[in-house]
C-alpha cells in the first residue's frame, strides 16, 4: 500500500469515527454495560417529595449588558419548583455599562454583586464563590430560561458522593423563520445531547455547557484568570480528581439561536481557542493508562473535534482527488463525488443563507464546515494569543 493510499484511509476512518463512529460505539458500549450491571446507573437520588433531604443551592448568574432579558431570567429563576428556603440568587454585573444593575436591584430576593470593572466571566465567578453558602451551586447564562423542575432534576444526583458535578442540556429554540446558523445550531445539540448521555451513563460527562450546569461547591476551584472556556476547565478538572459528572437532560436552558452567521461564527471560534487551550492545559487527561474510560471520552468526543479531524477535512479531500488521478476507479471516483457535493451543498446553503432563503437539507453541510472553519481561526488565535478571556458578546435571535 503506498502512503497516499494509506494516509487516505487513516484520515478517513478517522475523520467518520470523530464526527459519526464514536456515537456508534457509545451507543455499543453503553447498552454492553446495561447488560453486564441490571442495576441503574446512579440509584442514589434526593426524594423530590422530602424537603429535608434537599440541599440548599446557590443559583449563579453572571450578566454583561442584559438589561433587555435580565427581569425575565431573575423571574424564570424564582419559578424554580424548589423549597423557596433553600434556593438562593447571586448575580454578578460586572462591567454593566447599560442598567442590568438597577433592574436587579429591583428585586429584594436576589443578591447582587456589581464592579464597574470588566474582566470576563471567570474573573466575576471567583469573586462570587466565596458568597457561596452552600453546598451545591448552579450557574446558568442570563440570557436562557430553564424548565420549572430544573434546579431538583440537577440535585437529585448530589445523593450520590461520586458525583462532582452536573451538566443540564442546552435546548435552541425553534421558530419558522430559523435561517442556517439555528436550525444548524439546533440539530448539533441534539446530537451533542444524545452523546452526552450516553457519555453520562458510560462513566463521566466530559465537560459542561455554561448555558446550564451545577457543581458541589467544595470541589469548585480557581482556574486560571486566562480560561477561556471556565465551564468546560472547570467540570473536566472535576472529573479528572475521580468524580463523576452526570448529564440530567430534564434540566435544560433554553436560548434562541444567533442572530446571524458572523455572530454564531464568533462564538464558535472563542469555543474552539477555547478547546485548545484547555487540552493544552489538560495533557494528563490523554493518558488512558491513568484515566482509563475518562481519557477515551476526552479524545473520542472533544481532543479530535478540536484539533486532529478538521486539520483532516483537506488532506482528505486533496488525497481522494489524488488518488482518483492516479488510481481510477469507481470507489475513490465515488467518495471523491461525495466530497465535492457535500462541499458543494456547503457552498449553497451559504450563498442561500446570504439571500435569506430556507432551504434546510443545506443546513447541516453549512454548520458543519462553519464549525470546523471556526476551529483553524481558534487554533490561529491561541497560535498569536490574540484571544481574550473576556466575552464578545453573541447577539441571539429575537424571540
Amino acid at each position: 500500500m503506498s502512503l497516499p493510499t494509506f494516509a487516505f484511509w487513516s484520515l478517513l476512518c478517522l475523520v467518520f469515527y470523530t464526527y459519526i463512529g464514536y456515537g456508534i460505539v457509545l451507543l455499543v458500549a453503553v447498552r454492553i454495560k446495561r447488560i453486564l450491571h441490571s442495576n441503574p446507573q446512579n440509584n442514589h437520588n434526593y426524594c423530590a417529595n422530602n424537603n429535608n433531604q434537599l440541599p440548599a443551592v446557590t443559583l449563579v448568574v453572571a450578566a454583561y449588558n442584559e438589561a433587555d432579558c435580565i427581569a425575565a431570567k431573575i423571574k424564570n429563576s424564582m419559578a424554580q419548583n424548589y423549597p423557596p428556603d433553600k434556593l438562593h440568587f447571586l448575580f454578578v454585573t460586572d462591567g454593566s455599562t447599560d442598567n442590568t444593575p438597577e433592574i436587579v436591584r429591583q428585586y429584594p430576593a436576589v443578591e447582587l454583586h456589581h464592579s464597574s470593572e470588566r474582566r470576563g466571566k471567570i474573573a466575576a465567578v471567583h469573586r462570587i464563590m466565596p458568597y457561596v453558602k452552600t453546598p451545591v451551586v448552579i450557574f446558568t447564562d442570563a440570557n436562557t430560561y430553564l424548565n420549572p423542575d430544573a434546579t431538583y432534576q440537577l440535585v437529585r444526583h448530589y445523593a450520590n458522593p461520586q458525583v462532582g458535578a452536573v451538566a443540564g442540556e442546552k435546548r435552541i429554540a425553534n421558530k419558522e423563520k430559523d435561517t442556517a446558523e439555528g436550525a444548524g445550531e439546533g440539530i448539533y445539540w441534539r446530537y451533542e445531547s444524545a452523546l452526552k448521555r450516553g457519555d453520562s451513563e458510560l462513566y463521566s460527562v466530559v465537560g459542561a455547557a455554561g448555558e446550564l450546569f451545577s457543581i458541589r461547591t467544595d470541589c469548585y476551584e480557581p482556574v486560571p484568570p486566562d480560561t477561556i472556556i471556565e465551564d468546560f476547565y472547570m467540570t473536566l478538572r472535576i472529573a479528572q480528581r475521580g468524580y463523576r459528572v452526570m448529564y440530567e437532560p430534564k434540566a435544560y436552558a433554553t436560548e434562541t439561536a444567533s442572530a446571524s452567521v458572523a455572530d454564531e461564527l464568533k462564538r464558535k471560534i472563542r469555543i474552539a481557542a477555547g478547546g485548545i487551550q484547555a487540552i493544552m492545559r489538560l495533557t494528563p487527561l490523554l493518558n488512558p493508562l491513568r484515566y482509563g474510560v475518562l481519557s477515551f471520552q476526552y479524545i473520542s468526543h472533544r481532543v479530535l473535534r478540536w484539533t486532529i479531524a478538521p486539520l483532516a477535512l483537506p488532506l482528505l479531500l486533496c488525497l481522494n482527488l489524488y488518488l482518483s488521478l492516479q488510481h481510477p476507479s469507481a470507489m475513490y471516483d465515488g467518495l471523491l463525488a461525495a466530497q465535492v457535493l457535500f462541499y458543494a451543498m456547503a457552498f449553497a446553503g451559504y450563498l442561500l443563507e446570504k439571500k435569506q432563503l430556507k432551504v434546510k437539507i443545506l443546513f447541516v453541510p453549512y454548520y458543519f464546515c462553519l464549525m470546523n472553519y471556526a476551529v483553524f481561526r481558534g487554533m490561529w488565535r491561541i497560535a498569536l494569543g490574540s484571544q481574550s478571556v473576556v466575552w464578545e458578546k453573541a447577539k441571539r435571535a429575537a424571540e
